[in-house]
């Protein structure tokens, strides 16, 4: 039985690079759509967020020379093209999905609404909601908790390659506890980077949950839907 009837799935641009240093590796790709409809056949309404960072990082480039706003819309479009990239692996598999995207750019995608997108879930189609907010200076963490406060998402799944939150990082510290789950106010008090203050903010304040979990590791979006321990529970 499924524990979420309508999720937001928050994906990490990085992530799909897989073993490869930039771009998107195809078996990661294949992995993740195979997850996905797990928990479609499940019964779960599935939005999804990707960001961008596998190809442009719209900050990171601004630390460049690029111009931020140009950078922060070089790292949208690089999200249009993870998205229809997870569209195509989701295809392959028998899923029918929509990209919708935050800025005009039919026929690529659909021009992004609420009541589209919630019309798309009922009607059993995979939503993939790209170019973040349609806004320099927001990152897709933000995109994804604003998204999944619109479609009335009942959490916002966050995958990642850690297996939840930490005291610290633990890919650097070794002595780094796990919490199980963690108040919005604590991460604030601790000052831990789950995302940034604004998408955190927004959780908060609309009373969104978060699962923080490794999306890596097949079978684990599955274990998260059916209810099992894992990942790190972020509420107020």
């Amino acid at each position: 039985m499924a524990t979420y009837k309508r999720v937001l799935l928050k994906l990490s641009g990085e992530s799909l690079m897989g073993e490869k240093q930039y771009g998107i590796d195809e078996k990661r790709l294949a992995e993740y759509a195979g997850q996905i409809k797990e928990i479609q056949e499940m019964g779960v309404q599935v939005g999804i967020v990707i960001g961008g960072g596998n190809i442009f990082r719209g900050l990171s480039g601004a630390s460049k020379g690029f111009d931020r706003v140009k950078g922060d819309q070089m790292g949208m479009l690089a999200t249009v093209i993870n998205s229809l990239a997870l569209s195509s692996a989701l295809g392959s598999v028998g899923i029918k999905s929509r990209v919708l995207t935050a800025v005009r750019m039919e026929p690529i995608g659909e021009f992004y609404n609420k009541w589209k997108a919630i019309e798309c879930l009922e009607n059993n189609e995979i939503v993939i909601m790209s170019g973040g907010t349609g806004n320099p200076f927001f990152t897709t963490d933000t995109g994804s908790s604003l998204r999944g406060i619109e479609i009335e998402a009942d959490v916002m799944l966050k995958g990642t390659r850690v297996d939840g939150i930490y005291t610290a990082d633990p890919e650097k510290d070794p002595t780094a506890t796990k919490f199980r789950e963690i108040t919005y106010d604590e991460i604030y008090n601790r000052g831990l980077k789950i995302m940034d203050l604004t998408a955190t903010t927004m959780c908060k304040e609309n009373n969104l949950p978060i699962v923080v979990f490794d999306m890596d590791t097949p079978g684990n979006l599955r274990k998260v839907i059916a209810g099992e321990d894992i990942g790190t529970l972020v509420h107020n």
